[in-house]
């Protein structure tokens, strides 16, 4: 009969402690996949939100500027002003979306990096590799400041590959790292006792570490507008343009409102109702077109589409919604002020008076202007007309 090797005594703090390792270890592997896999879907849904739903914000921002501008324009209270000012300063301030992007995408072209995927929640195999690979190959894993660059540069590309998915790609470095040394002393090694009390240590920090980060990613505007619908981003995507497209709606009608019931802008509506009401402003300097001098300091207030089939040669063309935003430009002479019949015009110059500058509203507008005879020529070259 052959005679048993004894039992290996076991230290029964260290077994405890090294329990209390593998269960923190197993913790903290399991949050920091799920706060990366939130992270890359937050980062995602960004993305997406922005590209789609980005122009329609800042179409909201304009249309309360031009809102802003024609009450301010109205009436000319110094609160209004104050009003529009801001809005429009908001409008400024507005990041180019269209540039934001190329930039960034010059940006990854010049450094060769891979294009992101539309979304990417990573898979079961991925967040499988991943939590592997940063168990064994964490920078904290040693001491030694060479080994602790190269695997800090090893788990940037690690992070990288998860960010994207890539499956393919974590095995490849799963299979790299395989061939890398441990850090951690033999279990039978006097130094174990040490090194799991600090790997302790260090463990319990990073899962309160990285439980905050989790919070904060779900605090964003993303992340809580990505937990109204989790399981269904574009359907939420959806559902938000819908209600920007109403208020945006909402909003245009408003200003048509405060115009005189046209529509305005370069929006392409058909324009059906009469736009301004030129008996709406009595009491301002009006003159006939026929006796406007020829030498005379022209402001066109128009929108861009009605400038471009007819307008007056030497003129200054100011949109009434920028007149506020753009008084510097505005000669110290007598204006002038031209629009399609005289109602946004006489706005205008209700507002420039108010404000001690001298101006007159060309009564019956580029309408009067063209029955006069008076000249003018379109913005390519064929035959000008009132749009």
């Amino acid at each position: 009969m052959t005679a048993q090797s004894p039992a290996r005594w076991t230290d029964p703090e260290q077994q405890e402690l090294e329990e209390r390792v593998a269960a923190a270890e197993l913790a903290w592997l399991t949050m920091d996949v799920d706060m990366q896999t939130l992270r890359v879907e937050i980062d995602n849904f960004a993305l997406i939100h922005h590209q789609l739903l980005g122009p329609l914000y800042a179409r909201l921002d304009e249309l309360d500027a031009l809102i802003a501008e024609t009450v301010a324009t109205r009436t000319g209270h110094p609160e209004d002003l104050r009003r529009a000012a801001e809005a429009r300063q908001r409008v400024d301030e507005l990041p180019d979306l269209d540039a934001l992007f190329d930039s960034v995408q010059e940006q990854e072209a010049a450094t060769a990096a891979p294009v992101a995927p539309t979304r990417v929640r990573p898979g079961r195999d991925a967040q499988r590799i991943y939590r592997e690979l940063v168990r064994r190959a964490h920078p904290d894993l040693t001491t030694d400041q060479a080994e602790q660059q190269r695997r800090a540069a090893f788990i940037a590309r690690v992070n990288e590959a998860y960010a994207y998915g890539d499956t393919a790609a974590l095995e490849g470095l799963a299979a790299e790292w395989s061939t890398a040394p441990e850090a951690a002393p033999a279990v039978d090694s006097p130094d174990r006792f040490g090194w799991l009390r600090r790997r302790l240590e260090w463990l319990t920090a990073k899962i309160a570490e990285t439980a905050t980060e989790q919070v904060r990613l779900e605090n964003t505007a993303m992340g809580q507008l990505l937990a109204l619908a989790p399981q269904d981003p574009d359907g939420l995507l959806e559902e938000l343009a819908d209600q920007l497209l109403a208020k945006a709606s909402a909003q245009q009608a408003e200003l048509e409102r405060l115009l005189g019931g046209q529509p305005v802008g370069d929006n392409g509506a058909d324009r059906t109702e009469p736009q301004e009401n030129q008996t709406m402003f009595a009491q301002i300097p009006t003159a006939e077109a026929a006796a406007v001098p020829v030498d005379a300091a022209l402001l066109d207030v128009r929108e861009q589409d009605e400038w471009d089939a007819g307008h007056v040669d030497g003129a200054l063309h100011i949109p009434m919604g920028q007149v506020i935003a753009r008084l510097g430009e505005l000669p110290d002479e007598k204006l002038y002020v031209l629009c399609r019949v005289g109602g946004r015009s006489a706005q205008v110059v209700q507002y420039l008076v108010q404000n001690g500058r001298a101006a007159v509203n060309v009564d019956g507008g580029m309408y009067a202007w063209e029955g006069a005879g008076r000249p003018m020529v379109s913005s390519d070259g064929r035959d000008a007309f009132v749009l």
